[in-house]
């Protein structure tokens, strides 16, 4: 299995358990995103340079509210305790916030929620990554995030993920 297999596996898991734990909590989820599009649609938009190559994972709902769900897998640094986000995805989903005017939140492997806005004033820049696409990242201390269960509501206890720990 290719290193991308992995990482696309782990990632399907992510966004399987946090559809599970927002549905725990009464949202109605779906999927969104490009991992709904053919691999030749995929392939061509990691190639360009569209905002829309950064579409968020899920799409939720409860009641009135509408949610967009960036599922973030193992992007937190065990020695450094920080979050990382590609700013591609950033300014993209901070542009995707503007014209749809739907938050978007990034929800790592602990359940730790960011918005695009948090990861701009609070994030540094960081280098470009040595694994994965080699992209450059914000960097986020663990410590500036939303819980899970404060946004989303609390549902029966959520046992931990445990990709990045």
């Amino acid at each position: 299995m290719t290193s991308f297999q992995r990482r696309k596996a782990a990632g399907d898991a992510h966004e399987q358990y946090v559809a599970e734990q927002l549905t725990m909590r009464g949202w109605d989820v779906n999927p969104w995103g490009q991992g709904l599009l053919t691999e030749q649609i995929q392939d061509a938009l990691r190639k360009t340079d569209s905002f829309i190559r950064w579409i968020p994972d899920l799409i939720a709902a409860k009641d009135t509210d509408l949610v967009l769900i960036d599922c973030k897998t193992r992007m937190t640094s065990r020695s450094t305790g920080r979050h990382a986000v590609e700013r591609s995805a950033v300014h993209a989903h901070a542009q995707l916030v503007g014209w749809t005017l739907l938050p978007v939140y990034y929800v790592f492997d602990n359940l730790d929620v960011l918005t695009p806005h948090d990861v701009l004033t609070t994030g540094r820049q960081g280098p470009h990554s040595i694994a994965g696409s080699g992209a450059p990242y914000f960097l986020i201390p663990a410590t500036a995030t939303h819980r899970f269960d404060s946004l989303f509501g609390s549902g029966s206890p959520a046992a931990p993920w445990g990709i990045a720990s």
